[in-house]
């Protein structure tokens, strides 16, 4: 392949020295051995490089460090005699080809004597690599295994061994820069896992790459901008702009057409972006990644970890027929990838033409990218540089990960590469599960821990001005802890499970927007079964709770049978119930024209969801400013024969089954409803707003939030409802509609209330303030909120 007779040695117009030429007109018997030469050579040198090709097929090698050019030309000269005396002999029959392998076996014996000359490290300290990071005196992060001498003991056991080691060093406020493709629901909530894998072993700035559809990226951007983790900066790109670059390449992998996006990163990711650690979803770290950042050193164009099963051999079942690969193949799970190379070598043509030709044998590819990058590799082995096993154990179907390694606590990257996913069989299952669910659980506030000693990015000085505002509060105040609740900034997950929503033509949807925390889940399916109509919910859960929560969902047919309900998870922080701050997220991500605004205590009437659509149109919903109350009822009976209308309910009722609510300990809270009206009315009727009142209401989307200073129990609707007002909306009770409150065991706040005075006090401080806002904001028509009676 490479006739080193030929060569030339010119300047190269890059920059790089020195150039050499090379004529590919040599025999294929010759191109292992060539591979083999080359690449040891230049391991063991440490080099950069990279190989391309003009139009005549004439092969260029550029060496980008001058101080080992020439020591390489010395050794490339004695190559090159060897090369011709093996040349000088044609090759053909079986005597040949006897012949061909005893010079073979001479030309490496003198390879092996290169290796040793060459495994020498060089006299001066300009020989060494630069860093990719240029900070003078910069501290720097050795790896200790994975990429250094110990990286180099235990890749024998693996067939990864090398004869040149050096210790690869990273700066301590590098930024590692990491790609991940990932489209839905799903893949957006598994991708979180990985990620507190890489935050809690990392020591260095990281910057995401996300290459994803319009879903991915609203849940993905939300998280991250509530996660407010130091040191981290976060891009997207769009997947749908990409489609028409992959699209026409016919695929069977589940991962659809977003498992072929790995392969157009290079013209995707920003141009001056170097060098890339790209990662499936469904990988787990158990190491910092700034040892796998540091293995870049070592290699060319690309770094892969050898396909652990025996798919590219071709003898998993009867007409087998993978796509072509070297050897075993390589899993593209964990790609390490240089793009400043691949763009020189014109990867976007090179991998085209690839897929174009296989595919005219193969017609779709079976493992989507993986497929192509094994057949590009097979036409270029000097592309890929290959990784111990340890960083991509690969638990699929057929595998063979067992026999690449003897420790399970060595292993640095698991991946979880089979459909079945967690339901695979490995004989480490249980570690490698055990592993995995640290990671799922673990409570990703504790994640948010500064890297001390680098430079603070715009992110991080804005989280500062966070701190200020924290600081500037008054630790001596009793309230201070009320004070600060508002200020907290929660940690966000939108559509924590698949959601599906078609707009009405009408425009006359409503959407029932709710709240709650664990001990509220057994109340999702009843409400389900009530309202047909889409819902918004959000979820008070720990990390814990929250794959408790996703069992639970998975597990009922209720759930999973409606498509309509978004569950937003806020992670719990801080000693209060942020109610508001809850209802708010809800609120935010409905997507119909009006809400429907309850509890998730409250079973609304069957009929419901339909009644409220007509009265959109009924009372001109569109162009008024109204807020349609739903009367509200409560039955102290845990099995309760739910009235089917209105006659029924006023029946039980009267035997004192129902009551209207809160009755007995809060009959302000909505006696301006006028029940007894009610009962007879068949038209809908306005009311006037009162002191404390707090009815359940449909309003347009665009209704003012609730205020967040209002925390755990108590005036978090009141305050609501007395904005609303002060916007001058009309409350408008609807005479054929009603909910019911079902009993449960007081909440954690409640009892807070009724047992701590200090509560109270704070409370009633944070309503007096509440109060002189409203004044201050809408002037003297909020004097009725200053002066009401009794509004204590």
């Amino acid at each position: 392949m490479f006739l080193l007779y030929h060569s030339r040695l010119i300047r190269c117009v890059h920059g790089y020295e020195p150039w050499i030429g090379i004529n590919n007109s040599c025999s294929s018997s010759l191109i292992h051995l060539t591979h083999l030469f080359l690449d040891k050579l230049l391991t063991c040198f440490n080099l950069d490089l990279f190989l391309c090709s003009d139009v005549s097929y004439q092969w260029f090698l550029c060496i980008e460090n001058p101080h080992w050019g020439w020591s390489v030309w010395v050794f490339l000269l004695v190559f090159n005699f060897i090369y011709i005396a093996l040349s000088s002999t044609p090759v053909g029959g079986a005597g040949e080809r006897q012949a061909l392998e005893l010079r073979v076996r001479v030309v490496e014996e003198e390879n092996r004597a290169l290796r040793r000359e060459l495994s020498r490290p060089p006299r001066s300290p300009s020989a060494q690599l630069p860093s990719n990071n240029h900070r003078g005196n910069q501290s720097r992060t050795h790896s200790e295994e994975g990429t250094g001498d110990n990286e180099s003991q235990k890749a024998v056991t693996v067939g990864n061994s090398s004869d040149c080691v050096r210790h690869p060093v990273v700066d301590k406020c590098e930024t590692i820069h990491v790609a991940i493709v990932c489209a839905g629901y799903n893949a957006s909530r598994d991708v979180v896992t990985l990620v507190k894998s890489v935050l809690f072993h990392r020591r260095n700035p990281l910057h995401f790459h996300f290459i994803t559809d319009s879903i991915a990226q609203q849940i993905l951007s939300s998280l991250f901008h509530t996660w407010m983790v130091p040191a981290v900066r976060v891009d997207f790109y769009d997947a749908d702009e990409l489609k028409s670059e992959v699209s026409w390449i016919p695929n069977k992998h589940y991962s659809g057409i977003y498992g072929l996006m790995k392969l157009v990163l290079t013209k995707t990711l920003p141009s001056d972006l170097q060098r890339v650690i790209v990662l499936d979803t469904d990988i787990t770290f158990a190491t910092d990644i700034a040892e796998l950042w540091a293995v870049f050193h070592k290699f060319k164009v690309l770094g892969l970890v050898e396909n652990q099963s025996d798919w590219y051999l071709g003898n998993l079942w009867k007409n087998h027929r993978p796509w072509p690969a070297l050897g075993r193949g390589f899993n593209t799970g964990v790609i390490l990838l240089l793009l400043d190379r691949l763009r020189k070598l014109r990867w976007e043509q090179m991998w085209r033409l690839t897929a174009e030709r296989e595919l005219m044998s193969m017609l779709s590819t079976s493992l989507a990218d993986q497929d192509i990058f094994n057949a590009v590799i097979k036409q270029n082995p000097f592309l890929v540089h290959q990784l111990p096993c340890f960083w991509n154990v690969q638990l699929s179907d057929h595998t063979r990960s067992e026999k690449c390694y003897k420790d399970v606590s060595d292993l640095k990257v698991i991946h979880w590469n089979s459909p079945k996913k967690l339901r695979v069989k490995n004989k480490h299952v249980e570690f490698f599960r055990n592993l995995y669910l640290t990671f799922l659980e673990y409570d990703g506030n504790l994640l948010r821990r500064e890297l001390f000693g680098c430079p603070r990015t715009t992110r991080q000085r804005t989280e500062g001005d966070l701190q200020k505002t924290l600081s500037e509060l008054d630790e001596d105040d009793p309230c201070y802890e009320f004070r600060r609740e508002r200020f907290t900034v929660h940690r966000t997950h939108l559509y924590f499970l698949h959601y599906e929503y078609k707009p009405s033509s009408d425009n006359t949807d409503v959407t029932l927007v709710a709240q709650l925390s664990m001990d509220r889940l057994q109340m999702l399916e009843a409400i389900c079964k009530h309202w047909e109509g889409p819902i918004s919910l959000a979820l008070y859960l720990s990390d814990a709770e929250a794959q408790q929560f996703l069992r639970y969902a998975q597990g009922s047919e209720v759930l999973m049978s409606r498509g309509n309900v978004g569950y937003h998870i806020v992670y719990k922080e801080g000693q209060f119930y942020p109610v508001n701050l809850l209802r708010n997220v809800a609120m935010r991500h409905v997507n119909t024209p009006y809400m429907f605004l309850s509890d998730i205590d409250f079973l609304p009437m069957y009929s419901l969801y339909e009644y409220l659509r007509k009265s959109v149109v009924q009372l001109d919903m569109a162009n008024t400013k109204k807020a349609l109350v739903v009367p509200a009822f409560e039955t102290l009976r845990y099995r309760l024969s739910y009235p089917k209308s209105k006659a029924e309910l006023l029946s039980q009722l009267d035997m004192g089954t129902l009551f209207t609510f809160r009755y007995h300990v809060w009959t302000k809270g909505h006696a301006p409803t006028n029940f007894a009206k009610w009962r007879t009315a068949t038209t809908p009727y306005r009311v006037q707003w009162e002191a404390d009142f707090e009815p359940y209401v449909m309003v347009r989307r665009d209704s003012p939030e609730y205020d967040r200073r209002f925390v755990g129990f108590g005036w978090n609707k009141v305050a609501h409802i007395m904005e609303l007002d002060a916007q001058e909306y009309e409350f408008v009770v609807l005479p054929n509609a009603f909910m019911i409150h079902m009993p449960h065991a007081p909440s954690f706040d409640i009892t807070k209330f009724r047992s701590n005075k200090q509560y109270r006090v704070c409370l009633k401080t944070l309503k007096e303030e509440f109060q002189q806002n409203m004044s201050r904001r809408y002037g003297f028509a909020a004097l009725k909120y200053m002066t009401a009676e009794n509004n204590s």
